[in-house]
Parts: C-alpha cells; sequence; structure tokens
C-alpha cells in the first residue's frame, strides 16, 4: 500500500482533499434534491403514510393563481436585484481610491452586509410604517398623502425587494473591491498612456479584469433573488392578501405553516424553483467556460 502512495501520490492527494467536501455535498445537496423530488410526487403530510399521487402536485400547480403571483413576484425580484450590480461596482470604485476618511467609508458601505436579514426587515418595517415611518413622513410632505407601502398590493413587493438590495449591493461591493485589487495596475498604465480616461477605462481595460467577480456577483445575485423568503416572512408573511408571496415562502406556507403540511405540494414548488435556478447558474457556467477555453 505505502509503494502504491508513494507511486500515485501526486494523483491521489488532490482526490483525498476533495473526499470530505465532496461526501458533505453528497449528504446534504445532491440527496436531498434527489428526495424533494421524489417526495413532490407524493401526497404526505409528513407524518403519515405517503399515497402516490404522480404528477397530480404538478397538474395543480399549473392551475394555482398563487402560484403565479408567486412566480410573477420571483421574476420582479430578479430583474431589479440586477441593480445590485452597477450600484456595487460603482461603489466599490469609489471606495478603492486613496483619499482621506475612505476607511470610514467602506465601514458604513460594508455594515449593511454584516447585519442579519430580520434586522434588515424591521429596519425597512418601521421605515415604511404609516404615521410615523420616515418614509411615509417624507411621502406625505411631498404630495400631501402618505403611502403604506407594505399594505398596498401595488407596491409591497417593491418596498420589500429595496429593503434586500440595501445588503445585496454590498456584498456585490466587496465581491467587486476583491475584483479590483486584483486588475493589472500596467494595463492601467498602458492604457492611460494611449489616452483612455473615464468610461473607455472602465469599459475596455476594467471590466474585463473584473469578469470573475461579476460571474460570481451575477451567481450570488440571481440565487439571493430567487430564494427570498426571509424578508418576504419578517415584513408582510406574504401579505396582504398573498401578494407579496415569491416562490420560497409559497413552498414553506403551503408545505410547514399551520395551514399546510401539504410536503408533496411543497416540495413540487421547490423542484420549481430550483429548475429555474439551474437554468441561469448552468447558463452562467456555461458562458464562463466558453470564455476561458476561447482564451
Amino acid at each position: 500500500m505505502s509503494a502504491y502512495w508513494k507511486a500515485n501520490q501526486r494523483r491521489l492527494a488532490p482526490w483525498l482533499f476533495l473526499a470530505p467536501g465532496a461526501l458533505m455535498f453528497l449528504i446534504y445537496v445532491l440527496i436531498p434534491i434527489a428526495q424533494s423530488i421524489w417526495i413532490s410526487f407524493y401526497d404526505w403530510d409528513g407524518m403519515g403514510e405517503a399515497t402516490w399521487i404522480g404528477t397530480a402536485n404538478y397538474v395543480e400547480l399549473v392551475d394555482d393563481d398563487a402560484f403565479y403571483t408567486s412566480l410573477k413576484n420571483n421574476v420582479i425580484w430578479l430583474v431589479l436585484y440586477m441593480l445590485a450590480l452597477p450600484v456595487g461596482l460603482m461603489i466599490a470604485i469609489f471606495l478603492n481610491q486613496n483619499v482621506r476618511g475612505i476607511r470610514a467609508y467602506k465601514s458604513l458601505f460594508f455594515f449593511p452586509f454584516v447585519i442579519s436579514q430580520v434586522v434588515v426587515g424591521l429596519m425597512f418595517s418601521w421605515f415604511y410604517a404609516p404615521d410615523f415611518g420616515l418614509f411615509y413622513r417624507l411621502i406625505e410632505w411631498a404630495t400631501g398623502t402618505g403611502i403604506a407601502v407594505l399594505a398596498d398590493e401595488r407596491f409591497v413587493t417593491y418596498g420589500i425587494i429595496a429593503a434586500g438590495l440595501w445588503p445585496q449591493i454590498a456584498y456585490v461591493m466587496i465581491l467587486y473591491l476583491t475584483g479590483l485589487n486584483n486588475v493589472a495596475p500596467d494595463q492601467v498604465e498602458a492604457a492611460r498612456l494611449d489616452g483612455a480616461r473615464g468610461w473607455r477605462m472602465l469599459w475596455y481595460v476594467i471590466l474585463p479584469q473584473l469578469k470573475p467577480a461579476t460571474f460570481i456577483a451575477v451567481v450570488v445575485t440571481v440565487i439571493g433573488a430567487l430564494r427570498s423568503f426571509d424578508l418576504v416572512s419578517i415584513m408582510t408573511d406574504g401579505g396582504p392578501y398573498g401578494s407579496s408571496r415569491v416562490l420560497s415562502f409559497f413552498m414553506y406556507e403551503q408545505a410547514l405553516s399551520e395551514y399546510g403540511y401539504r410536503m408533496g405540494y411543497g416540495a413540487a414548488i421547490a423542484v420549481v424553483l430550483f429548475a429555474i435556478m439551474m437554468v441561469f447558474i448552468s447558463g452562467f457556467i456555461w458562458k464562463m467556460w466558453r470564455d476561458e477555453t476561447e482564451r
């Protein structure tokens, strides 16, 4: 055995380092995914005996208005959450300067990332609160009539997204700050000598070198938008009248809340959400792989 190890040490060592992580990934990610897909074909309350019903849960989803409301809200989350990328990039470029007090600025912009989503949700709930909330007071001062954002079906989803964007922008900013530290200074200097300034410098020199950071930022932003649960639960509990539901909250509502205990139906919602995530993430990974192979 020792002779075999010595002869194949370089080939086996990487697999030994990967083995614990791969085992954890199998147990806590791949197997639960497979179990969720399997459960989605059953009618099960989580306690008693499960009954095989085939694709009935998916057929019911097609006729469920609450599912379409949740799906529409997830699309809105996904589109508006992409604002975190350009805003996070601009803040990162600003914080990458060597000016007086920049450490204090970095701390202020970093702060939303380290606080809990529960705290963010409560802060914005007070911010939007009728009568005493700052946002309500500002709108009332500007227009004469305040808006109860979290109680209005037209605005509630946008209000929650604004709360989610605050820490998400901070996260993207950190990713871009790390990427800016790896930008080759010789390329920047060469571009300056060629007369590149401002947007031309950013577009042709900086952004191409930020592709790895952009890839990670896009992936975490898409995942964050699609799995948006905690802020919805804290700020509105899906209301008013279910208008702020997203797929992850709808899944919880059906499977685990006091009104649900429909594990099979909840699993079917989870499978749909997982499929949507995989479409986006697979596309990003394929594009990144193609870009790397074309070099």
